[in-house]
């Protein structure tokens, strides 16, 4: 049987900070890889390395030890090949929604495109999270999910061979936030996009994920359990409500982080 293919390697990730006389372990020789079209939820308590890991990922820190790879490609920095979408927007509020995403098109795309077809490319992009109604408001004439909204679409119009969210519904009433969640299982399903997601919400990581890697608490964090979740694909949540499978996958993740907290405690 083939092996499907390993888009994100991390290889022996180790992570120290300085601190006072000496350093702290924030990671702890940690391994993994992400497949092709794969949703993969990284799930701990706060402080367990989980945003050290992403930022590691999208090259925006360099571990002290141990190697990560993109497509095979050492990372080195940050690169288009990895969208990511932060928990806050982070849209340049005097631009449009469409300027910022056309911010992204032509910094990736500059070579590539001509102008027309960079300014079909950002509407499209804009309809895929049902934003283009909105295209020339500036972000703080639209909410907190369309700010989040325009965010996935700038992420996603760079044509990434992953998608990095950093807990990106945390800051959102929980309507909002499921709504965002079906979009983004709606985008993983017409584009086969890769998504790595951190979350602390554990009803989210079952949901939206195919694994779900549990860490352990920090200092010295490694990935303590993986929960393969085999749930049918498309997921409807108020489906999911009464399926044993989903509660049983939920206990799980949940028996494992109650029982590290207690180990700490």
């Amino acid at each position: 049987m083939k092996k499907d293919k390993a888009i994100i390697s991390v290889q022996n990730v180790s992570q120290r900070f300085p601190a006072a006389k000496t350093t702290f372990l924030a990671l702890d020789n940690v391994s993994f890889d992400i497949t092709q079209g794969e949703t993969v939820s990284l799930i701990g308590h706060s402080g367990c390395g989980k945003s050290t890991l992403l930022n590691l990922i999208a090259g925006l820190s360099r571990p002290t030890e141990g190697v990560l790879l993109c497509d095979n490609q050492e990372i080195t920095g940050p690169g288009p090949e990895r969208g990511v979408v932060f928990q806050n927007h982070s849209l340049l509020p005097w631009m449009t929604a469409f300027e910022n995403v056309a911010l992204a098109v032509q910094q990736v795309f500059k070579d590539q495109m001509n102008k027309s077809e960079m300014h079909d490319w950002v509407l499209h992009n804009l309809e895929l999270v049902h934003m283009a109604h909105a295209a020339d408001k500036r972000p703080a004439a639209i909410s907190g999910g369309m700010k989040q909204r325009v965010g996935i679409a700038r992420a996603l119009a760079m044509k990434p061979k992953v998608l990095l969210m950093d807990e990106p519904f945390g800051a959102l009433d929980a309507l909002t936030r499921a709504h965002l969640q079906d979009a983004v299982m709606d985008i993983q399903a017409r584009l086969r996009t890769t998504i790595l997601l951190i979350t602390h919400d554990v009803d989210e990581a079952v949901l939206l994920s195919d694994r779900v890697m549990m860490m352990t608490n920090g200092p010295a964090a490694k990935i303590g359990e993986v929960l393969h979740v085999e749930l049918e694909r498309p997921r409807n949540r108020l489906a999911l409500a009464d399926e044993p499978r989903f509660h049983h996958y939920r206990q799980q993740v949940l028996h494992f982080l109650y029982e590290k907290h207690q180990a700490v405690a």
